[in-house]
């Protein structure tokens, strides 16, 4: 989860969907639920006041959506009131956006949430355009998403202009000199000072942990007696970290795309370069090439291009961070891989032009110039999160580790471990988040053997940390980051059977690649 490879599974046409909803306050309106009185937010945690519990959502239709037909027939938005500060539930509080569509059969089971991952993908965003995936599960739950602290229309944040981001993709992220190094942590301190600045109060208040006490409140407004949710990539973090926190409160959680939890801040930048490296190699063989030379071709391609970045016919130059980012983008899903190849051999042909679109639908660039918030959004969160801070002495020493897991992705990888979080105001929170859940339901982890963001590893990792009785592992042998939904009937059947019906797979089930 670092600048260049964040968790997020959504695509870029989800995550640059207009969903178009204006959350209605707490109070009347269509569809509105209540829940009962004031409980615990978890063991030890303080009971939650009932003007919290006991709000209305004001559910509205939104403006425009995806797939529906009128727009907006389908979706309707409301906001969340949650408490800024969770260890002072009585004092203030933000608005949280929420997207839903009822369930459209007669046999409800309740509410299914939805995260997308980063951390910092808008649920509002996302959700319409991921409806016809789960079509099936929209018969008998209410398809609910959201933005969650921190991202889009909850309290979203920005800690620099557009002009500064675009700028900062002339920062050379693997410096060869002394001079290049201090260039990159001037602007990884800029880019704090900027958060500082720009966030205020909520800089201490977007972690993990905050969210998944969100998600139980929301269960409780929406009216639900336990939390079924899908988390996908980053929200399978989440989602285990709501699992520790309130294990009676777990009914049915899918986990997809699986964040190893085990990993510190270095051993995940570790994981991904092994990942989009096992990526790589696969899509190089597909292609008829030799695993082995094609990477050495692309790592002296991006040599190349850090001495003398290229021309586009936007009149940009692409640089080797934005050639980087071009080539990290199309590993996401494999049906993007004939675009990788059409943007490599164009890049040795002397033209970035394509390399930069690719790289420019990672960071949500539109043609004028404006930004996604996305990465901003991640940097905020996973930097609340994680306590582990390397010096640059520390992150030299690890670069020769890293050029060996990959001479492509381990020196990006290597040193955004040392610039990410580098002079952040806020202290981290935990080195690994805890997801233990004993007497937790069973909870359904799927890992992909192709997966280049969230290595396969992760999900066996992640099954045990949850423990025995729990964490019930679900294998796919695909490509892509994710598996349900990705050509897999075994995978979506499974899934589906779980969701739908409550059965729970043999752990360790395997589903191929033809299934």
């Amino acid at each position: 989860m670092g600048r260049f490879v964040r968790w997020a599974a959504v695509t870029a046409a989800a995550a640059l969907l207009a969903a178009g909803c204006s959350g209605g306050s707490s109070g009347g309106g269509e569809g509105d639920e209540r829940s009962g009185s004031a409980r615990p937010t978890a063991t030890g945690a303080k009971a939650l006041p009932d003007a919290l519990t006991s709000q209305k959502l004001g559910w509205e239709r939104c403006e425009a959506t995806a797939d529906s037909s009128p727009p907006g027939r389908d979706w309707q938005c409301a906001t969340l009131r949650v408490p800024l500060d969770w260890s002072k539930p009585d004092g203030g509080t933000i608005g949280l956006a929420l997207i839903r569509s009822k369930a459209r059969g007669g046999d409800r089971i309740g509410s299914l949430l939805f995260n997308f991952g980063g951390p910092g993908a808008s649920g509002v965003a996302g959700m319409p355009g991921y409806a016809a995936t789960v079509s099936l599960l929209r018969e008998r739950y209410d398809l609910v998403s959201w933005d969650p602290r921190g991202v889009g229309a909850s309290e979203g944040v920005r800690c620099r202009s557009d002009k500064e981001t675009q700028a900062a993709e002339a920062v050379d992220a693997t410096p060869d000199t002394p001079a290049e190094e201090r260039a990159y942590l001037r602007d990884a301190t800029d880019f704090a000072q900027g958060c500082e600045k720009g966030v205020g109060r909520l800089l201490a208040h977007v972690s993990t942990t905050d969210t998944a006490r969100d998600m139980d409140l929301m269960r409780q407004v929406l009216g639900d007696t336990a939390l079924h949710y899908f988390g996908i990539s980053y929200g399978t973090q989440l989602g285990g970290v709501y699992a520790h926190l309130f294990p009676e409160n777990v009914g049915r959680l899918v986990l997809d795309a699986v964040v190893d939890p085990t990993a510190d801040l270095v051993d995940h930048r570790k994981n991904q370069a092994r990942g989009f490296q096992r990526a790589l190699d696969n899509y190089l063989e597909s292609t008829g090439q030799d695993p082995e030379k094609g990477t050495r071709k692309i790592a002296d391609l991006l040599e190349r291009i850090d001495a003398d970045p290229l021309d586009t016919y936007s009149g940009r130059k692409l640089t080797q961070v934005l050639a980087f980012t071009g080539i990290v983008w199309p590993l996401y899903r494999q049906d993007s891989w004939p675009s990788l190849t059409s943007a490599l051999d164009t890049a040795e042909q002397g033209d970035g032009s394509e390399l930069l679109a690719l790289a420019d639908g990672y960071n949500e660039r539109d043609g004028s110039g404006r930004y996604g918030l996305l990465t901003q959004s991640q940097r905020v969160i996973s930097c609340l999160d994680d306590k582990q801070r390397p010096t640059l002495a520390e992150t030299k020493k690890l670069l020769p580790e890293f050029e060996r897991i990959s001479p492509v992705f381990g020196p990006f990888l290597g040193w955004d471990a040392a610039g990410w979080c580098h002079d952040w105001p806020v202290p981290g929170q935990y080195a690994t988040p805890e997801v233990s859940a004993p007497g937790a339901a069973p909870v359904l982890v799927i890992g992909n053997t192709g997966d280049p963001a969230t290595p396969y590893e992760g999900a066996r990792r992640m099954a045990d940390e949850l423990g025995k009785a729990v964490g019930v592992e679900l294998t796919w042998k695909g490509e892509g980051h994710g598996a349900y939904g990705n050509g897999s009937d075994c995978v979506n059947s499974t899934v589906n059977a779980y969701l739908l019906e409550g059965t729970v797979p043999k752990d360790g089930k395997v589903c191929g690649r033809r299934q």
